[in-house]
Parts: C-alpha cells; sequence; structure tokens
C-alpha cells in the first residue's frame, strides 16, 4: 500500500514545485516591469495634439521616453545641457550607426573620446527629425542623450513632475 502512495506523493511534490517556480516567475515579471514603468513612465508618449506630448519625470527626477533613431526602438534621456545627442558605444553598435573621425569630448567625468556620426532619423512620439549629427561616446547606458541640436526645435515648458514638448518649426 505504501508503494501505491510514493508515485502520488512524488507527482505532488513536482506539481508544488512547478507551482511555486512559476508563481516566482510571475512575481519576478511582475517587478522587473514595475522597476521598468519607474525608470522610463514615457515608454508610451503622451500626446496632447499634433503639436504638443507631455511626459512624466521619472523616479530619478529625468524626463526619459521611448523612441526610434532610424526605425530601431531606443530609449532617450533628455539632457539641455547636451550641445549633441549623445549615444552610448553599445546603442550605437546595436543600430549600426557609422562611426567617423574621433574627437574629445568635455563631461562631467573629464575628457573622453567619442566618434561622430549621423543619425537619418528619429522619432519621438508625433516628432520625427531628419539628418541629425551626434556623437559616440562611450558609456555602460541604453540611454541616447537627447541634446540641443534635436531638442532646440521644440519649446520646453516644465511643471511639477510635467515637461510639455511643442514642436516649434525646423531650424532658423
Amino acid at each position: 500500500m505504501a508503494q501505491q502512495h510514493d508515485p502520488v506523493r512524488r507527482t505532488g511534490r513536482i506539481m508544488w514545485i512547478l507551482v511555486w517556480g512559476l508563481g516566482l516567475l510571475l512575481l519576478t515579471w511582475y517587478f522587473n516591469q514595475r522597476l521598468e514603468q519607474q525608470s522610463n513612465p514615457n515608454q508610451q508618449v503622451q500626446v496632447l495634439d499634433s503639436n504638443s506630448i507631455v511626459l512624466e519625470q521619472n523616479r530619478y527626477g529625468h524626463y526619459v521616453a521611448s523612441g526610434t533613431v532610424n526605425q530601431q526602438p531606443v530609449v532617450f534621456l533628455l539632457d539641455t545641457g547636451a550641445t549633441q545627442m549623445a549615444v552610448p558605444q553599445t546603442v550605437a553598435a546595436r543600430l549600426e550607426l557609422p562611426v567617423g573621425p574621433a574627437l574629445v569630448l568635455g563631461t562631467a567625468a573629464g575628457q573622453v573620446t567619442g566618434y561622430r556620426t549621423h543619425i537619418k532619423s528619429l522619432s519621438l512620439g508625433p516628432f520625427t527629425l531628419y539628418d541629425l549629427d551626434a556623437v559616440i561616446m562611450p558609456s555602460q547606458s541604453e540611454e541616447i542623450l537627447l541634446g540641443m541640436n534635436a531638442l532646440r526645435r521644440f519649446e520646453l515648458i516644465q511643471r511639477g513632475s510635467q515637461m510639455t514638448i511643442t514642436y516649434s518649426g525646423p531650424e532658423q
């Protein structure tokens, strides 16, 4: 009689292990989604009209938003202190951006060597910009710094934890 229960008990234990494993996987997925949402609350950009969007600050107080470069998904970090767009090396390699001449760049961390590159198109919400210069930077980040060479085409208004971005037309 005890031998008949051993296979049933074993099957029951295996089922409990599978249930616990599935539960842990679901909890891990859920909390990863929560962390990603806190890091980038603008995965779906809030569009006000054809010329305006609203971004929410992330938990660090930065404005981060999902968009595309050359029709490939990326994450932007708006940086009004950056003269040009800065693309981390790993992201530039994934996007297959052309690597141009080297240049020495002054950053908050000191001087680094970067490389000129060119971006055919950049999209953020309903906005698409074409033919932008950028630099490829040595960085471990996955976020592209959206600098003033792109942001100068917009009016930026910050109120509380939101930033309204309105397209003001092509550069003069």
